[in-house]
């Protein structure tokens, strides 16, 4: 089931990539950020109403709290240069620069999480690394 959601997501950033090309069009990238900004929250909450999940809003921990801030803030940081880039260049050179992110949180995830190395996943690494130098070329 992960892996549905993970290409559906990977769909999803595509779609959102163009749209956000097409509106930032005339709109400072910082305001047009936290214009998606918002329309993410309201749609965020309208899912755990509709779900019936806010009263776990009690439930999380001082230690998710704080993960949870810090993942945010990394999130917007990103928002916003990604927009700032794409209002400048190319959407076709931008977003595969972004999705290198891929090959570094592999790296973090090592590094932080102890996930598992393999040869294989090494060389996926090394191989989307040179895909991204092509394509931004």
């Amino acid at each position: 089931m992960w892996m549905i959601f993970a290409f559906l997501s990977a769909i999803f950033a595509a779609i959102t990539s163009i749209l956000a090309k097409i509106g930032i069009d005339g709109v400072n990238s910082n305001l047009a950020t936290a214009v998606r900004t918002v329309v993410v929250v309201i749609m965020a909450w309208v899912i755990v109403f509709v779900t019936n999940k806010q009263n776990e809003i009690v439930d999380i921990s001082n230690k998710s709290w704080t993960f949870l801030i810090l993942s945010g803030l990394a999130t917007g940081a990103s928002w916003l240069c990604y927009y700032k880039a794409i209002q400048l260049g190319e959407v076709s050179k931008v977003t595969p620069i972004d999705k290198s992110s891929v090959v570094i949180t592999f790296v973090l995830a090592i590094i932080f999480l102890h996930e598992t190395v393999t040869t294989k996943s090494v060389i996926g690494m090394i191989l989307i690394s040179i895909g991204t130098l092509l394509v931004i070329l």
